[in-house]
């Protein structure tokens, strides 16, 4: 039994992803530095009486990475994060055995699970009645059912936990896993989340909130998600996710393994004001950055990107920009912000796993993805000194970097990367 030791370094050695701009890692990656959007018209129901008629869809097929009798009653959320954990573990080239497979973990997570299956069977009951319902429906459509099916497609024995913090999900699961190692429950461990929210009912329920956004006038659709930009006026839904293999640093060493960077702080907070609207100059967001930056010594002058939460609302960008300036003062002109959702669109659940790949590929590659669409930065959030990337993204120096994300009901999580010397 390994004892907890909270000095323990924790490495990343193995990235995967599945996202409208791509469904593995080096794809999404030169999509994501060369501005390319994965946003589009929504193609799976007509949209045209909808106000939001976009949404980053993934053209994915599930036999790639799932036995076909077991994709038939498996939600499709569930069949994208084995494929996200099986494409972590192929890159990290860490074998798991009946030697070692009680010492690796699972911390997946989803915001919703499986709505889809839930929607059909609804369906199916009205049209062919109740007899006719799947007897594997929910078994298949909980948020935990995608931690559950990666240990089973792997063989992962160890600790095992689905976290759920709505849009906060994945950066939760990274930076509970990382948790994990340090208390000793597990030498490594799979850790992201996945999320499949654009089914007709869920897309029409997201819209009558009235988050979501609509195109310049004159342009595209890929110009919806406009993080910062004075003419945002709201965000778009994306599908995907991604995985991290975490390793306890000495165990990666030992095998050779290959090290993209350290997980180097995590923070997490509630806001405890509202279910939907973040609070007054983003106090949640700002009490987990300054979390994970205090709780392992990270110097708050040497975070040289943030990849935030982003969405493209007016409130919540605002809001997270002055959390943002609150926590780093000073240094947050120097501070590069990379906001990826301006080409992903927003996967809720599955954004902070797949931001999470993309900055340790930041911190690994020394690139920083710029933010697209954006092209005039609010002014209000201008005075707060925030340094939006915009344009072409751009080789840089970067030490550290941080990945945050805000989540309905108040969930506010950040996680911080280091650049592993020699990496």
């Amino acid at each position: 039994m390994r004892k907890p030791d909270y000095t323990r370094r924790i490495a990343v050695t193995g990235l995967g992803v599945i996202s409208p701009v791509g469904q593995d890692v080096a794809t999404a990656w030169d999509n994501l530095v060369n501005g390319r959007s994965g946003l589009r018209r929504i193609t799976r129901w007509d949209p045209s009486d909808l106000d939001c008629q976009a949404a980053g869809e993934v053209d994915f097929e599930p036999k790639d990475w799932m036995d076909f009798k077991a994709v038939r009653r498996t939600a499709r959320n569930v069949v994208m994060g084995v494929a996200t954990a099986k494409q972590a573990l192929a890159d990290s080239g860490l074998e798991i055995t009946d030697a070692n497979r009680d010492d690796i973990g699972v911390i997946f997570g989803s915001g919703i699970g499986g709505p889809e299956l839930l929607i059909d069977n609804l369906e199916i009951r009205d049209t062919k009645g109740p007899r006719s319902v799947s007897p594997f429906f929910i078994a298949n459509m909980l948020p935990d059912t995608a931690s559950g099916q990666i240990a089973i497609e792997t063989g992962a024995r160890g600790h095992n936990m689905c976290v759920v913090t709505a849009c906060s999900t994945g950066t939760s699961c990274i930076g509970e896993a990382a948790e994990a190692i340090k208390r000793g429950d597990v030498v490594a461990a799979i850790a992201g989340s996945i999320e499949t929210p654009i089914k007709d009912m869920a897309y029409i329920g997201f819209s009558n909130m009235r988050g979501m956004g609509t195109p310049r006038e004159g342009e595209d659709l890929a110009s919806i998600s406009r993080p910062y930009d004075v003419t945002r006026d709201g965000f778009v839904l994306g599908e995907g996710g991604g995985a991290l293999i975490l390793e306890d640093l000495e165990h990666a060493k030992a095998r050779g393994a290959r090290i993209y960077a350290e997980v180097a702080g995590y923070g997490s907070a509630a806001d405890a004001w509202d279910l939907i609207q973040p609070i007054e100059r983003g106090d949640g967001v700002r009490r987990a950055m300054r979390t994970a930056l205090d709780r392992h010594d990270v110097p708050a002058d040497e975070v040289d990107v943030i990849n935030p939460h982003g969405t493209s609302t007016p409130v919540g960008d605002l809001r997270e920009a002055q959390a943002i300036a609150d926590v780093f003062g000073a240094h947050t002109p120097d501070v590069l912000i990379s906001a990826t959702k301006s080409m992903t669109g927003h996967m809720m659940g599955g954004c902070g796993s797949f931001e999470g790949v993309a900055t340790v590929l930041t911190v690994y590659r020394q690139v920083v993805p710029a933010t697209t669409n954006t092209r005039e930065v609010d002014p209000e959030i201008a005075a707060t000194g925030l340094n939006v990337l915009t344009g072409a993204s751009r080789a840089a120096e970067v030490r550290y970097a941080l990945s945050c994300n805000v989540g309905l009901g108040g969930h506010n999580a950040a996680v911080i990367f280091k650049r592993y010397p020699g990496a």
